[in-house]
């Protein structure tokens, strides 16, 4: 059964040992820095709402937002590719995976995600992107490529916490005349994007 008590009582515990661990690195990039609790929900729901079947993330970490994004494929008959340029995290994630019994709805990668964006010829009804900001611009040409045309979406977190950070990409994405897109306040800040038009 999908978003069970148990699931969220685990999930919570989890997330609670992962905020400790970050507490006591002083250098962010050893930071694990998962997504807050109420966007993953949020995306979680999000991906129900739309009966999304095919889901990428742009960072997977040690994968907190990954299994709240399994859970969610758990229901709706998808599957989640999700990415990470660091193998030992990738090997933690892919171990919580298999503890929530959902490890056979995720594919991990590990690389670098231009790589895996430059390459790849699916197209995906929803994808999470939480990666190394000072990258974004450069993956922006084929994330408007791998959307789904139809109702396809793409979700950036941590939009409000880091403004200067991503006010360069935000600015590019709004100037695409092909895109609407909306900022949430939930957790450190979800801008949304998704085509204007319904392109078959």
């Amino acid at each position: 059964m999908s978003m069970s008590l148990n699931f969220v009582e685990k999930i919570n515990h989890l997330y609670q040992s992962f905020i400790k661990y970050d507490a006591t690195q002083c250098d962010r990039i050893k930071r694990y820095r998962n997504i807050e609790p109420d966007s993953a929900q949020y995306l979680a729901m999000q991906i129900r709402i739309q009966q999304s079947k095919k889901v990428l993330e742009i960072g997977t970490s040690t994968g907190y937002s990954t299994l709240w994004l399994a859970d969610a494929v758990q229901v709706t008959e998808g599957r989640i590719t999700t990415l990470e340029i660091d193998e030992e995290r990738t090997i933690k994630a892919k171990a919580y995976a298999q503890d929530f019994k959902l490890d056979h709805l995720v594919d991990f990668w590990v690389g670098d995600a231009f790589d895996f964006l430059a390459q790849t010829q699916e197209k995906y009804d929803f994808i999470l992107l939480d990666a190394e900001r000072d990258q974004y611009l450069k993956y922006w040409p084929y994330l408007s490529e791998i959307m789904n045309k139809q109702g396809g979406v793409l979700f950036v977190d941590n939009v409000i916490s880091h403004t200067a950070e991503v006010k360069t990409f935000l600015q590019a994405v709004k100037n695409d005349q092909r895109f609407l897109t909306t900022t949430l306040s939930l957790g450190a800040g979800l801008f949304m994007i998704t085509f204007k038009d319904y392109i078959r």
